[in-house]
């Protein structure tokens, strides 16, 4: 009876990893990863600067790219990024970045270190002016005798050259617009100065505190009319006019010596080489 007996066979089906599979591990690696992006990524947040900020976001959203209203909108807005060719599509057009604030930095850097340049240039044009007044005061024996009658320095409106009246050498007779032989030799040696330099030209005239002699006109007149023949000597002695940029009068109301105003040195001509340049912080006398 027993070799009669049916063979049962049972087939048992393994299921890998346990009873719920591997599928877990997947989704809690999954999980764990995001976990630490959201982690790293407030961290991030709370670590950078607002410039740092802008510059992840620019990376992520180019400021290159504007928006416009035309076509489906977005950061595209429907337009092709040429602004001519076959490609081109829509009716806004594509602008350039605006600079950043590094470039425009560099280039304020840039044009200040011109200007720096170009003013440091033209003063020691200046200071070389100066120096050869002072040598010819000493090599000239018609100049070396009114050497207290000129005075040289820089003003913020550039180079002055001033001829002084001193007692008992004066530039001009008391009354008169007329120059006379001391300040045309003065006038003469400061033409061939201000010829060797670019400068547009300033001359005004000056006196003291005292009425004109002149009834007929004031101390007004008198200066300007001192000015113009100033103006005179100067073409006479080769100065382009178109060089002559201003002549003034401006009677006793500037004095040299404003705690005398009746002071010979009052009574002057001021010619003013016009500064081009900024000025710098230099300043002599002679």
């Amino acid at each position: 009876m027993a070799a009669n007996r049916p063979i049962i066979v049972k087939k048992v089906k393994k299921i890998a990893g346990g009873h719920h599979g591997g599928a877990w591990k997947v989704a809690y690696a999954d999980f764990v990863t995001a976990m630490m992006a959201f982690f790293l990524l407030m961290w991030l947040i709370n670590t950078t600067s607002p410039e740092q900020k802008r510059g992840i976001a620019d990376y992520f959203a180019p400021a290159s790219l504007s928006a416009s209203t035309s076509g489906a909108g977005g950061i595209l807005a429907g337009t092709a990024l040429g602004e001519s060719g076959a490609m081109q599509k829509g009716s806004a057009p594509m602008l350039d970045a605006p600079s950043t604030p590094q470039e425009k930095s560099s280039a304020d850097a840039q044009k200040e270190a011109e200007a720096q340049a170009k003013a440091q240039e033209e003063a020691n044009e200046f200071q070389m002016a100066e120096m050869s007044i002072r040598q010819a005061l000493q090599d000239l024996p018609e100049l070396s005798e009114l050497s207290h009658n000129i005075i040289v320095d820089q003003t913020p409106e550039g180079l002055r050259i001033q001829l002084v009246d001193q007692e008992g050498k004066p530039m001009f007779a008391p009354g008169s617009a007329e120059p006379n032989e001391n300040a045309k030799t003065l006038l003469r040696a400061a033409a061939r100065i201000t010829l060797q330099l670019p400068n547009q030209i300033i001359i005004s005239g000056h006196t003291d505190a005292a009425p004109n002699p002149d009834g007929a006109n004031s101390n007004w007149e008198l200066s300007a009319a001192r000015a113009n023949s100033a103006r005179k000597v100067l073409m006479q002695a080769g100065l382009p006019e178109a060089r002559i940029s201003q002549i003034t009068g401006k009677a006793g109301s500037d004095p040299l010596f404003a705690d005398d105003p009746y002071q010979p040195a009052n009574r002057r001509i001021a010619i003013i080489l016009k500064r081009a340049a900024p000025p710098l912080p230099v300043n002599s006398s002679l």
